[in-house]
C-alpha cells in the first residue's frame, strides 16, 4: 500500500545480506518519509537490525540499493552514513563513561582551539545548547557514568544531532528507561519530527508503537510483508503479520515431570543504579524432569532471574526453596553445592577457557572431585570426561584437544558437559543454542530431553519463539521484570507470547 501524500526521504529497496550460512535480509524493502516516526518491527531474527545496520553504514549490503533525498547513495561505513544525514542510536550505549558529556558529544570531531589543542570551553557551552534543546539541563562537564539511564540515552540523541542527523534510527530506545524518561523521550521525539527529523523507530512494545508511531513495516524471516499507516491498524493486526501462524514441530516426549523440585517465592531485584526494579515479585515453580521455557525481550530480566538463582546477586528479596528447603547462603559455590549450574548466555566470554583443552574446560567446576592432595587423577578424570563425550555426542578427536579447534555447537556441548560433572539437580540454560548451526540446535534441544528424562529439572531461557513452542513443558513470560504470562505446552501459541511479552497493560503514555 503507498502513502504518497508524506515524502519518502529515504528508501532502501532489495536489500540482501548474506553472512556465511544464513541470509539475514531477503530483497527486504523499507521506505522512511519526512518528519514522521517510521517503525520497524518483527520477531527475533526478522532482519531489524540488520536492515538497521546497512542503512547506517556499519553493515554491508550484498545486493539492493538505498535511495536518499532521490538518489543513489552507496556508503560504507557509519561516517559516511552521517555525511548523508543518517545517525543510529544503539540499544547498548556508545558512550565513554569516564568523560564527560561534551567530550562525548564532540569524541571524533573535538572544536580546535589553534591547530593541535582542543577548546573544552566553547564543547561545554556548545554541548549545553544541544542539552537545553532535548530539556536536559545538567552541567556538561559532568561525567557521562554519573547520569541515570534516561540522561544518557538524551546525551546520546544530542551526539547524533550535534552531526545533523535528518534520519535517526533509534533501537529499543525505551528498554531501559523509567516511565517519565519514556514519556520524555516521547515528548523528544515529538518536537524533532516537527523541526523535519525522520525518526527510524524499532520497540517490541505494541502499545509503545500505536502510541508513537506514524508508519510500520514489518519484517519476517527476513522479508518485507506489510507497510501501513499506525491509525489504519491495531494490535491484532500487527500480531498476525509478525508471527504469520507459522506452525513449529513439537518434540515429542512421554515424560512426566515428578515433585516439585525448585521454589522462587517474590525475588524481586532493585536496579544497581536509580529508583526500579531490574525483578518484581517473580513467583515460580519447577518440577524434576520438567523443561521450564522463559521467554521475553531484551531487558525483561530473563538472565537476571538465573543469576539470582545462581546466588551471581547480593541484596535480593524473596526465597528459593530446593526440594522444600529455603536456602539462606547466596554464593555461586554454594549454589552449585545445594545443585544449580548456569550455562550462561555468553559462551566465549563466561563458558569456556580457550588456552585449554576440552578435558580441562569440562572439570573446571568438579576438579575437587578429581584432586588427591595437590595432584590431579587424570585417570579418572579422562575416564569421566570420556564419558560425557560420549553421552553429549560431542565431535572431537580426543579431550586433550584444544577447545577453540571445535565447532560453536560442540563448544556448547562441552559446556553442558562441564555442567553435569558436578552432578547437578537443576540445570539453568541461558539462550544455549545461540550462534550454533541448526544441526547442534536438534543436538541441544535432544539433550535437554534426555536430561530431563533423567529426572533434571531444566529452566531454558530463549528469546527464539520457535523454541519456546517446541521445547518446554511450561512457558514463563517476563516482561519488565515482572511475570506477565504463562502457559502449558498445549496452550501457547506465538500470539501469546508476543501479546504477553510485548505489552505493558499498565503503561501510561
Amino acid at each position: 500500500m503507498s502513502h504518497e501524500s508524506d515524502e519518502i526521504i529515504l528508501e532502501a529497496s532489495q536489500i540482501t545480506k548474506i553472512y556465511p550460512g544464513t541470509v539475514a535480509l531477503d530483497k527486504a524493502s523499507f521506505k522512511v518519509r519526512r518528519g514522521k516516526v517510521n517503525v520497524l518491527i518483527g520477531e527475533n531474527g526478522a532482519g531489524k537490525s540488520t536492515m538497521m545496520k546497512i542503512i547506517a553504514g556499519v553493515e554491508q549490503k550484498t545486493s539492493g540499493n538505498i535511495v536518499i533525498d532521490g538518489e543513489d547513495v552507496d556508503y560504507h561505513t557509519p561516517s559516511e552514513a552521517i555525511a548523508h544525514g543518517v545517525g543510529i542510536i544503539y540499544q547498548e550505549l556508545n558512550l565513554f563513561p569516564n568523560l564527560n558529556i561534551a567530550e562525548n558529544i564532540f569524541m571524533t570531531r573535538e572544536l580546535k582551539k589553534g591547530k593541535h589543542s582542543i577548546d573544552h570551553k566553547k564543547q561545554l557551552t556548545e554541548a549545553k545548547k544541544c542539552l537545553d534543546e532535548l530539556r536536559l539541563y545538567v552541567d556538561t562537564s559532568t561525567l557521562v557514568e554519573n547520569l541515570r539511564v534516561g540522561q544518557q540515552q538524551l546525551v546520546e540523541i544530542a551526539k547524533v544531532l550535534a552531526q545533523k542527523a535528518r534520519i535517526l534510527i533509534m533501537d529499543e530506545p525505551t528498554s531501559a528507561l523509567s516511565e517519565e524518561e519514556v514519556e520524555i523521550l516521547f515528548s523528544i521525539i515529538h518536537k524533532l519530527t516537527k523541526q523535519g527529523v525522520s525518526i527510524v523507530y524499532i520497540s517490541h512494545r505494541l502499545e509503545e508503537i500505536t502510541h508513537i508511531g506514524d508508519y510500520v513495516t514489518i519484517l519476517r524471516d527476513g522479508k518485507f510483508i506489510d507497510e501501513q499507516k499506525v491509525e489504519d491498524i491495531d494490535i491484532p493486526w500487527i500480531i498476525n503479520k509478525m508471527t504469520g501462524g507459522n506452525k513449529v514441530e513439537r518434540f515429542e516426549t512421554g515424560r512426566l515431570p515428578g515433585e516439585v523440585i525448585l521454589e522462587a517465592n517474590h525475588i524481586t531485584m532493585p536496579k544497581e543504579h536509580g529508583d526500579g526494579f531490574v525483578l518484581k515479585d517473580v513467583s515460580f515453580q519447577l518440577k524434576k524432569g520438567e523443561i521450564l521455557g522463559i521467554y521475553g525481550l531484551r531487558g525483561a530480566g530473563r538472565t537476571e532471574l538465573l543469576e539470582c538463582l545462581m546466588g551471581a546477586h547480593q541484596g535480593i528479596e524473596g526465597e528459593i526453596l530446593i526440594e522444600g528447603q529455603k536456602l539462606s547462603s547466596c554464593s555461586i559455590p554454594h549454589r552449585i553445592q545445594d545443585g544449580f549450574v548456569l550455562i550462561p548466555e555468553d559462551r566465549k566470554k563466561l563458558g569456556i577457557l580457550p588456552n585449554l583443552d576440552v578435558r580441562k574446560n569440562m572439570t573446571l567446576s568438579s576438579l575437587k572431585k578429581y584432586t588427591k592432595r595437590t595432584a590431579i587423577d587424570d585417570t579418572k578424570e579422562e575416564k569421566d570426561v570420556n564419558e560425557v563425550i560420549g553421552y553429549l555426542r560431542v565431535k572431537v578427536p580426543d579431550c586433550s584437544t584444544m577447545i577453540t579447534s571445535l565447532s560453536g555447537g560442540n563448544q556448547q556441548k562441552v559446556i553442558i558437559g562441564k555442567s553435569l560433572l558436578t552432578k547437578p539437580k537443576i540445570l539453568l540454560m541461558d539462550e544455549p543454542t545461540r550462534g550454533i548451526d541448526i544441526g547442534s540446535k536438534h543436538d541441544v534441544f535432544t539433550i535437554c530431553e534426555q536430561l530431563a528424562q533423567d529426572g533434571l529439572g531444566i529452566v531454558f531461557v530463549s528469546s527464539e519463539m520457535q523454541e519456546m513452542l517446541a521445547i518446554p513443558d511450561r512457558v514463563l513470560v517476563l516482561a519488565q521484570g515482572r511475570v506477565k504470562g504463562e502457559f502449558t505446552r498445549d496452550e501457547v501459541t506465538e500470539e501469546k507470547l508476543v501479546h504477553a511479552s510485548a505489552i505493558d497493560l499498565n503503561a501510561k503514555y
